[in-house]
């Protein structure tokens, strides 16, 4: 009994292993060109995908491969992508780190902060914590924002508004059209520094 187990834990660090050597290849081969060989995404319309939770990013490419969510760009690149492979990248993302920017106008950090954590009482806009969590790192539902661009987290929020953006939460859509464009940039700024 104590050798079946073992065999099976041999088994399973082998697969792991190689989906792990496959994500490595599909990163190498076209990831990288726009997030990063580790995912740190040098330019801020891409998304920073290191730290990501993996079933969230499994889901994105899901949904970028059905249509269900709508990019030109990721389409092409989800098409041929095997669920297990899918969830090799996104494990292989969620290994990774990248850390905070850092902060640059504290004022519009102060309102970030204030936003992020407490929500706007007066146009009913919910605090970004109360499903982000307090730093940001979110559930493997929800996104990890911590540590995101500024630029990506703004053009999220304003797809959410027009609703562009259908393939999570419809709740979002909500919370971004109670967003101002100040709240909107101040809070992208804030999201950038967490860690």
């Amino acid at each position: 009994m104590l050798a079946a187990g073992l065999l099976g834990f041999c088994l399973s660090a082998s697969a792991q292993a190689n989906d792990l050597a496959r994500a490595e290849e599909i990163v190498g081969g076209r990831c990288f060109l726009c997030h990063g060989l580790n995912g740190e995404a040098a330019s801020a319309v891409f998304p920073r995908l290191a730290g990501q939770h993996a079933d969230y990013i499994a889901k994105q490419l899901g949904d970028f491969k059905s249509g269900k969510r709508v990019s030109d760009t990721m389409r092409p690149q989800a098409e041929e992508l095997t669920p297990a492979e899918m969830k090799a990248l996104g494990a292989f993302f969620q290994a990774k780190v990248v850390g905070p920017r850092p902060a640059r106008d504290k004022e519009l950090l102060a309102v970030g902060k204030y936003i992020f954590d407490r929500g706007n009482q007066f146009s009913g806009l919910p605090p970004c914590a109360s499903c982000h969590g307090a730093k940001g790192l979110g559930t493997p539902q929800l996104p990890r924002l911590a540590g995101q661009h500024p630029r990506y987290i703004e053009d999220q929020l304003k797809q959410f508004n027009k609703r562009e953006r259908t393939n999570d939460n419809a709740v979002m859509h909500t919370i971004a059209s109670k967003l101002s464009e100040l709240e909107a940039h101040a809070v992208a700024e804030y999201i950038a520094t967490l860690d």
